[in-house]
């Protein structure tokens, strides 16, 4: 198991997760979700190749609509 802080709060996950099988891991939808990962925003584009490592920072944001 690694260690990661999601929000604030420390997590755990087992090793080797990109950030689209992590957010499924939480049963968040990736489509409806922002992340910045150790202080940058990650773009979609790059979720599938970006491996969850030990101590890293994620801060996930879920996009709400309305009026």
């Amino acid at each position: 198991m690694i260690m990661l802080q999601v929000n604030g709060d420390q997590r755990t996950c087992t090793p080797n997760l990109t950030m689209i099988e992590f957010l499924e891991y939480l049963a968040l939808n990736p489509r409806l979700v922002a992340v910045e990962y150790n202080g940058e925003i990650l773009h979609r584009q790059n979720w599938e190749h970006t491996i969850i490592q030990n101590g890293d920072r994620l801060e996930i944001v879920t996009i709400v609509g309305g009026g």
